[in-house]
């Protein structure tokens, strides 16, 4: 898609609006060249993960497309153009909101200092405040914040939300809130898919006594030449009565 005159100037006039300095940046340079690739995000800007820069920018409410380019070594790399400016989102241009402190420390008082998704102990400034639903889908809409709808997740959790998130059609097209309250990510307590696919799944942390169980369980499974989650999946079967 080639971005017109009027649709420069309509986000030109939007700018100004957007408080994440990231997501300017990405902006701006998009504006001065049209579009901007991975490799620039890197090397010009210093960003480690280019796909969180232009999240950003649609987290901002400015649509972007991906596309394929060839970097400076003749590789094939992803790079970033403004999408339908027509579906500008403009109560999300002001971003994310903040979290008070004292709204992390009562998430992590219910939770008992666990991460909501695998369940391991963390001390509070490892975990962090993520939407239940993905802020891209629902955004910030509660006038107040309700611990409802939202959890502590550790680092490598998150991660693996984003991930997840970012391949699932309903986030990408349909951005629909139920469809998300029904998967594992925002409810892994009781849910019916993982980004749309029929799965299942649970995380398992093994923690200072536990610790020898899980060693017992790698031995055996070594023993028995099987890798350990299908190991793992073989003895929960014969527990069930299921082999």
């Amino acid at each position: 898609m080639t971005t017109s005159a009027k649709q420069i100037r309509e986000i030109k006039r939007l700018l100004p609006q957007i408080s994440n300095k990231r997501a300017r940046i990405v902006i701006e340079h998009i504006l001065a060249h049209g579009h901007i690739t991975t490799e620039e995000l890197e090397k010009k800007y210093g960003y480690n993960h280019p796909p969180r820069a232009a999240r950003d920018v649609r987290e901002a409410g400015i649509p972007l497309e991906t596309f394929r380019v060839k970097d400076s070594d003749g590789r094939t790399i992803a790079a970033y153009r403004f999408g339908d400016v027509t579906q500008v989102r403009e109560g999300r241009l002001q971003g994310r909101q903040t979290f008070p402190k004292n709204f992390k420390s009562t998430l992590y008082e219910k939770q008992g200092g666990k991460c909501a998704i695998c369940s391991g102990r963390f001390d509070e400034r490892y975990l962090q405040v993520d939407h239940r639903v993905p802020y891209e889908v629902e955004g910030d809409f509660y006038e107040e914040l309700n611990p409802e709808y939202f959890a502590l997740v550790c680092g490598s959790c998150n991660r693996a939300k984003s991930w997840s998130c970012e391949h699932c059609e309903n986030w990408r097209e349909a951005k629909s809130p139920n469809v998300c309250l029904k998967c594992y990510w925002a409810n892994p307590e009781n849910y019916v898919h993982i980004a749309l696919r029929e799965i299942r799944r649970t995380d398992v942390i093994w923690e200072v006594d536990e610790v020898q169980v899980y060693e017992k369980l790698k031995q055996q499974a070594q023993q028995n030449q099987a890798p350990l989650p299908e190991f793992v999946k073989k003895a929960v079967k014969k527990f069930v009565g299921e082999e």
